[in-house]
């Protein structure tokens, strides 16, 4: 299995004017979400289960793929990183699952499937962490296969 972590690009601010679940992207935040959005349907299978949060700007980035998602309540803000991991039916499922989230929870479930426990790990806005899942010694491992930022050229 194939778990792609993808947290949300540049956002405007929570300053209270709107409810957090309405914040949409910045001019910025879509630019970063196109040119992650190029990178990934260079190399996402045509199998895919692509899950989003129901914050605006998490809809925002994954329109961005113009291909189609399923709304996650499990993967909302201030979800845990077990709670990613459940939705994301990590390690069983087969095939390519990705999450468009938010942090900390991102950061936390990299930190599962890395070390085991929930590191605080940083995921910057817009960056993409990809994970591959394999059975080895009987027991389930982690990969980190890749991590894209998409301030990088």
């Amino acid at each position: 299995m194939d778990l792609i972590l993808w947290r949300h690009a540049e956002a405007v601010d929570a300053d209270g004017s709107l409810p957090d679940l309405d914040r949409p992207l910045t001019k910025r935040g879509h630019k970063q979400a196109k040119k992650q959005a190029r990178w990934l349907l260079e190399r996402l299978p045509a199998q895919r289960r692509i899950l989003v949060s129901p914050a605006r700007r998490t809809r925002e980035t994954a329109n961005a793929l113009d291909a189609a998602y399923e709304i996650e309540p499990l993967i909302a803000p201030g979800a845990s990183a077990r709670e990613l991991l459940t939705a994301a039916d990590w390690p069983a499922r087969h095939g390519t699952v990705l999450l468009v989230g938010h942090q900390p929870s991102l950061g936390e479930a990299a930190g599962l499937l890395l070390a085991g426990e929930e590191l605080g790990l940083s995921v910057r806005k817009g960056a993409v962490w990809w994970f591959s899942g394999r059975r080895r010694g009987g027991r389930n491992e982690a990969i980190l296969r890749s991590v894209i930022d998409p301030d990088l050229p």
